[in-house]
């Protein structure tokens, strides 16, 4: 919120900034914002995952009233809004609840938060009391409350892991149950009473037990961001020679899938945490301070195109449709002078996305479940696929990548013939294309 539109540098954004740029958004085709938590938290600028009072909305970014006017505008312009909510720690400073009735063991966090070794959290010994039937409660209530106050679309849950273990799930680990019941039991409440709304889980552990259905033992998630996809992904772009590159990488964050449900994983290769914390955007990865060189540009670019032709929930980071570089930071506003500079990509990302959502004709295949790999040469780093539906709408669609530094001026790739619009599968046709690097 406060560096998407910020008007000054010594002033964040807020949530009447955000309105303001509704209609640019709508226009390149985004249909849902996800938001980096709003709940107060101590100070003016923050990412938001220290919040201090979980059912207040931060006053600097324009509070109540602001929120909900958000939320209003966007629904106008038809762009649902995901909240993100942090449960897995509160604070770690200027937190309400912090020895809320004056009593505490071992000088912690008292009645809300556990008061031994469980407390500890990478973000400080915080972390609230699940095993209590009132602390779950409380939680519970305030994930329905963003819902029926504010009428969110959806939540993105912040590190579920580490409500689900101890340390995070990193090697051996203890589970926390009781963390575990706290979020099935949220999600089955959603379920049942708003089953519109999409829950996810940040919890990049690869466990298909987050998004299991709840009836089979699962924790009952809609999605959850996949390290499958996002880790690979960037690893396989940010290579400098091509001949280290190996599309078996790419392959599989594909054909990657939870739950046996294509979209329960979200695809991306920049989010808040993917561009910050000793890394940065794409672009600046490939070429560090020379984001806009043709190499940098390109293999972002294919980097959009994979996340938004794959299976899965397709997730863009404010200003990648625009090749925003260096790494994301709080104190820094977004640079909408990119946006001037480089229309001719921000047209690639809008061309993209109307394929991705439909608006595009003869793209049904894009939002299916299926993909099949047609192409794969690990020698001329070429990499096709055909994205398609089972259903009577299916209009297959094949992409083609090149992943390398070498343009091809006659490239055969066979795949399945069509035949009144239906995919057959035993009938090898051969496209024939020129093929630019990258």
């Amino acid at each position: 919120m406060g560096t998407f539109n910020r008007k000054k540098p010594d002033q964040v954004g807020t949530f009447e900034d955000v309105i303001e740029k509704l209609p640019y958004l709508k226009k390149l085709g985004i249909n849902c914002i996800e938001l980096l938590p709003v709940a107060e938290f101590a100070g003016g600028i923050s990412w938001g995952y220290n919040p201090a009072h979980p059912f207040a909305i931060e006053q600097d970014y324009g509070g109540p009233d602001g929120f909900a006017k958000l939320v209003k505008e966007a629904h106008k312009q038809g762009i649902a809004v995901i909240m993100d909510v942090v449960y897995n720690h509160f604070g770690p400073s200027d937190i309400a609840l912090w020895q809320f009735d004056g009593w505490s063991e071992n000088d912690k966090g008292g009645i809300y938060f556990y008061n031994d070794y469980r407390s500890e959290t990478p973000w400080g010994d915080t972390r609230p009391d699940y095993g209590r039937t009132e602390v779950r409660k409380y939680i519970a209530d305030n994930a329905i409350f963003w819902i029926e106050q504010y009428r969110c679309d959806g939540l993105r849950m912040d590190a579920t892991s580490y409500i689900r273990f101890e340390g995070g799930g990193l090697g051996i680990d203890t589970e926390i149950n009781e963390g575990n019941i706290l979020m099935r039991d949220i999600n089955m409440q959603i379920q049942s009473k708003y089953p519109h709304i999409l829950t996810i889980a940040e919890d990049l552990k690869g466990d298909d037990k987050v998004t299991d259905d709840a009836d089979y033992g699962g924790l009952g998630y809609g999605s959850q961001w996949d390290m499958n996809f996002v880790h690979p992904v960037r690893e396989v772009l940010t290579m400098i020679n091509d001949s280290d590159r190996d599309l078996q990488q790419i392959v599989n964050a594909l054909t990657y899938s939870y739950s046996g449900d294509a979209f329960r994983r979200i695809v991306y290769t920049e989010s808040h945490d993917e561009v910050a914390n000793g890394k940065a955007r794409v672009p600046e990865e490939i070429q560090p301070g020379d984001a806009e060189s043709p190499f940098a540009k390109k293999r972002a670019i294919l980097g959009i195109v994979l996340t938004l032709t794959a299976p899965g929930i397709p997730m863009l980071f404010q200003g990648q449709e625009f090749i925003e570089d260096e790494y994301f930071q709080d104190t820094e506003a977004l640079d909408w002078g990119k946006l001037d500079k480089l229309k001719g990509i921000k047209k690639l990302s809008t061309d993209l996305i109307a394929l991705r959502t439909g608006k595009a004709e003869r793209t049904n295949g894009l939002r299916g479940q299926q993909i099949e790999i047609v192409h794969f040469n690990q020698d001329t780093k070429i990499l096709a696929y055909v994205r398609s539906t089972d259903g009577d709408d299916n209009e297959p669609v094949l992409v083609v990548l090149n992943f390398g530094n070498k343009p091809f001026e006659e490239y055969g790739i066979g795949v399945a013939r069509m035949q009144n619009g239906n995919y057959v599968s035993i009938a090898l046709g051969k496209v024939m294309m020129k093929i630019s690097p990258n």
